[in-house]
């Protein structure tokens, strides 16, 4: 499984498409996680999706994102996970222990950039 966390540094990205980059942890089958970073290839409508599904990545992490992000992700066989915050590394965990779960949350306004997830 690949899990990947929309990040700003060591930190979840208050919006995905505006993010640094994502951290892409390969979790083993001993739940052990293996990280790297891939930085933001640009935000362009409907690409993110695709690219992160070559990546083989199952499972998408943001503070928030848009509604039409969430059915591009969905249609490609991504779980969508909003309303995250704190550390990657903690929220990966979470997510692999059960204890992380989407609020749901859609971003409406891009300009308030950075308080998606509020």
């Amino acid at each position: 499984m690949k899990i990947a966390v929309a990040s700003e540094g060591k930190y979840v990205s208050g919006h995905f498409g505006h993010c640094e980059g994502f951290t892409i942890y390969e979790v083993g089958e001993d739940k052990s996680l293996n990280s790297n970073f891939t930085p933001n290839p640009g935000h362009r409508p409907g690409y993110l999706p695709v690219f992160l599904k070559e990546l083989d990545v199952n499972v998408i992490i943001a503070g928030g994102m848009g509604e039409t992000a969430q059915q591009l992700f969905s249609e490609n066989g991504i779980e969508v996970v909003v309303g995250a915050q704190g550390l990657c590394d903690d929220m990966a965990q979470k997510y692999i222990n059960g204890e992380l779960k989407s609020t749901g949350s859609v971003c409406r306004e891009h300009e308030h950039e950075g308080h998606c997830n509020e």
